[in-house]
């Protein structure tokens, strides 16, 4: 018989999905926080958990052989000092259109100056403002995993230009170049918005710093959907004041929740929102939960198994 552990703020909804699968030999016991599940976790071999809520516990769980995160980023589960004695697996294939609607929204607002006319609505300022189409806009993605490529495909559909970098420099549909790190001036230089989709990993952390920041046109904006500590802050503040680019969109903060002092809060150019641009929506984990579950049993590979090294 195995047990597993669900472990998240919304582990009730979690169990009920799962329960109604009818997964064979399986038991299913659920924790909404550390506290509960520490008490628990001992006697189980999978757990379906928020990654930084299963790290808390996982030096407990003397049985596991495998935890199913519930979020994209898997961070918490991949440091240095962490076991790494099982299989860990994420969630893929899923965020990519939630992403889009997010970078989407936030391009046609800017562009359109939704912003300003809701200000002119208000002073009942009758003021046409000018825009551009989609077709001469450039937008290049940080990043070609899932999430990226699904942006991609978004962008196209509405004509934008879409160039992409990431690591090997290998073509990707709907990109019309991939660029690698050792031309990161020819991928900045002519890109009017810049989509970081980055894991956190050693090698990403501040991988947009001063020097980056000066290869962009004063024009642009910088959007970071992937993970925080992919942005020097301080670095992105001195940019943002000094008008070496036009602005940026951030969900993502190196310390969440943003410190009350942040002068991010406060510039005009920065739209913030709290880690919202793709929530984990419990019947789209629980699928890949119930498929991985089927070939555990089977004793076939397990899909979206993470690298620990790679942090992804």
């Amino acid at each position: 018989m195995n047990r597993v552990l669900i472990l998240a703020a919304d582990a009730a909804e979690y169990t009920s999905i799962i329960k109604t699968a009818d997964l064979p030999q399986l038991e299913v016991i659920n924790a909404a926080c550390v506290e509960s599940a520490r008490n628990q976790v001992a006697g189980c071999n999978i757990v379906l958990g928020d990654p930084l809520l299963v790290s808390e516990v996982l030096e407990s769980a003397d049985r596991l052989e495998w935890v199913q995160s519930t979020w994209a980023g898997v961070d918490h589960l991949c440091r240095p000092n962490m076991r790494r004695d099982y299989v860990l697996t994420g969630a893929k294939d899923i965020f990519g259109p939630t992403i889009s609607e997010y970078v989407m929204t936030y391009v046609f607002a800017i562009e359109r100056q939704l912003f300003r006319m809701r200000n002119n609505q208000l002073e009942k300022n009758w003021l046409p403002l000018a825009y551009r189409p989609a077709k001469a806009i450039r937008l290049g993605i940080i990043g070609l995993g899932s999430i990226g490529r699904h942006l991609a495909l978004t962008a196209r559909h509405f004509g934008i230009r879409v160039v992409g970098l990431n690591r090997s420099g290998r073509p990707c549909d709907d990109v019309e170049r991939v660029y690698t790190a050792d031309n990161l001036a020819g991928f900045f230089e002519s890109l009017d918005y810049a989509v970081l989709t980055l894991p956190a990993t050693p090698q990403t952390r501040h991988f947009i710093h001063a020097d980056v920041l000066k290869l962009m046109k004063p024009s642009a904006i910088l959007i970071n959907v992937g993970r925080g500590n992919s942005i020097n802050e301080d670095d992105l503040v001195c940019a943002l004041h000094e008008g070496i680019i036009g602005g940026a969109v951030l969900d993502v903060f190196e310390n969440e929740p943003l410190a009350r002092d942040s002068q991010l809060w406060q510039l005009p150019n920065v739209y913030i929102t709290p880690h919202t641009a793709a929530v984990s929506f419990p019947d789209d984990i629980a699928k890949i939960f119930i498929g991985n579950y089927h070939r555990f049993m089977q004793k076939e590979p397990l899909e979206h198994i993470v690298d620990f090294e790679m942090g992804y």
